[in-house]
């Protein structure tokens, strides 16, 4: 390092914790709150108010109380705030805050509490203190439990402190805890995957429920030409041209989506910033146009990664090959599970196509195979929909525009699908614009696009089966023209309740063995990319449904 880096304390608890934490929070920037972690915050509510009042002088012996005091030392190469010092003259003792409760053991504390108190300690020594010990205060105890400042205690202070500075210079992600009950508790174990990880190695048969099955919150989409959103307090507040329509609290909001031309005021977009809620434009038709995200600059040693694997060769067709692989599989689950009179050879003909993604030499062979399969599922397509819904007439696949009904349901379909693994790209850290498979041109979320192919029988082709077979779209929804077929605004909202259902139906995952909605699940996938392009499990594995 050109220059002295001062670690915080807090941070090498963190390593004494658990090493990959440490480096997903402070290398990657990764971040998530629990209940415990919003309950840690309310504990030290009250002791992070600083004092006005300076530690004593050693001529002085009247004992104070300091709180909030912040350290920091060159030579130790860290620094604190210490949310309460006790001190007599030079004699001080540091006490730490925890929310929880005396652990049991025989120092009445875990190794990172006992490590988070020592370093302050040391850093109150450095400064001409005398310190004969720590301590820690729990509040879910209501006691104070004493920590020994023992050479051996000392020592691991250090050398965790020297751990946190070389995972903060070499930028290197240490591996999960394998099968280890702190996961458990964790609010970061749903962005590590420590489980997921080790199933994916062969270490682990399957994962433990580490992931929630759902996102907390669900979408705001809003479709009102010429309409305004803006903020009021903690609510979203929704206006057409003659007045406040609608209102969402933040809290229970996980995006924003527009359709159409829709004003957002400035102090909305920077909450919506703040809270990490991404708002997305479509245009009135339907067509994805754009997201505004926070800058977050999240895991830019994983973007590095991407455009590093995607540069080469080999290793961009064997993610490339995965994409393809689970598509063409899911379409032949597709087609086996609710076509209508299709043979079996047809289905055999998917199959080979598997077989075929294998041997391709290139990525031009590649596209050839996956364009026959498409071909091939498309044919039998409208094999799909009920004979009764008869006016729902497919003849193939077309697009820019679509010029029949179930087209303009699939291309508002694969719409949502791209702007949804777009905002889970940039949201994990990864360039959406920078793929595998899809070639990276001006305006096009080439690696959303790669993630989607897997997706599109399943999740996409999927509503679109099931809004026209149960009725929930009819002919009335579209607005049919020589220039192209688009959804009426009530078509659209009913067809956006239809995908969002798909989206929120809870699968068990293949490979790992939970229950995710197939939300979640984009994300995990996403997740297991990242690990791909970062070295840390081999080979990307397409999601494939039973």
């Amino acid at each position: 390092m050109n220059e002295i880096e001062l670690v915080p304390v807090r941070m090498i608890s963190e390593v004494a914790y658990c090493p990959r934490l440490f480096a997903l929070e402070h290398v990657n920037g990764e971040w998530a709150d629990s209940a415990d972690t919003v309950e840690g915050r309310t504990v030290h509510r009250r002791v992070d108010r600083p004092t006005r009042v300076d530690l004593p002088d050693e001529d002085s012996t009247r004992p104070v109380s300091v709180r909030s005091v912040k350290l920091g030392s060159p030579a130790l190469q860290m620094v604190a705030v210490i949310d309460l010092v006790e001190a007599q003259g030079k004699t001080a003792v540091p006490i730490d805050y925890k929310k929880g409760n005396v652990a049991p053991t025989d120092t009445g504390a875990w190794e990172p509490q006992r490590v988070q108190v020592c370093a302050q300690a040391l850093l109150l020594r450095e400064h001409g203190y005398e310190v004969p010990h720590g301590e820690l205060y729990f509040a879910g105890s209501r006691r104070r439990v004493r920590v020994d400042l023992s050479d051996a205690l000392v020592a691991r202070t250090l050398e965790l402190r020297d751990q946190a500075l070389t995972i903060l210079e070499t930028g290197a992600l240490p591996a999960p805890l394998e099968d280890s009950p702190k996961c458990l508790g964790c609010s970061l174990a749903p962005l590590c995957m420590p489980d997921e990880h080790y199933v994916l190695m062969g270490a682990m048969p399957e994962a433990r429920p580490l992931v929630p099955a759902r996102q907390d919150g669900t979408p705001l989409y809003v479709q009102l030409n010429g309409g305004k959103i803006g903020k009021s307090g903690e609510e979203i507040v929704i206006y057409s041209r003659d007045g406040e329509v609608g209102r969402a609290r933040f809290e229970d909001t996980s995006r924003v989506v527009l359709y159409g031309n829709i004003t957002a005021t400035t102090p909305l977009i920077a909450a919506l910033a703040e809270r990490d809620i991404p708002i997305s434009f479509h245009s009135y038709s339907g067509w994805y146009q754009s997201t505004m995200a926070p800058a977050s600059g999240k895991n830019v040693l994983a973007r590095i990664a991407q455009h590093r694997a995607a540069s080469d060769e080999a290793a961009s067709m064997a993610i490339a090959k995965a994409f393809i692989r689970a598509k063409i599989a899911n379409s032949r689950v597709m087609l086996r599970r609710n076509a209508q009179g299709i043979g079996p050879r047809q289905l055999a003909l998917l199959a080979e196509a598997v077989e075929e993604v294998n041997r391709a030499p290139s990525a031009e062979v590649l596209l050839g195979v996956e364009g026959n399969a498409a071909r091939i599922y498309f044919e039998h397509f409208a094999s799909m929909l009920k004979a009764e819904v008869g006016t729902f007439e497919f003849d193939g696949r077309n697009r820019r525009p679509p010029r029949d009904p179930v087209n303009a349901l699939l291309s508002f379909a694969y719409a949502i699908l791209a702007r949804e693994l777009t905002q889970i790209c940039h949201g994990i850290g990864l360039d959406a614009w920078v793929g595998f498979l899809h070639q990276p041109r001006h305006g096009r979320p080439a690696l959303a696009l790669d993630l989607m192919e897997e997706f599109r029988p399943i999740i996409a082709d999927s509503a679109v089966i099931q809004a026209i077979n149960t009725r929930a779209i009819q002919e009335g929804d579209f607005q049919i023209q020589q220039t192209g077929t688009t959804l009426t605004p009530a078509g659209k909202k009913a067809f956006v309740r239809v995908v969002e259902r798909r989206l929120d139906e809870l699968v068990t995952h293949p490979l790992f063995g939970t229950r995710l909605s197939y939300r979640r699940v984009l994300e995990v996938q996403a997740r297991v990319l990242a690990k791909v392009v970062l070295g840390e499990i081999p080979d990307y594995k397409g999601f494939v449904v039973r």
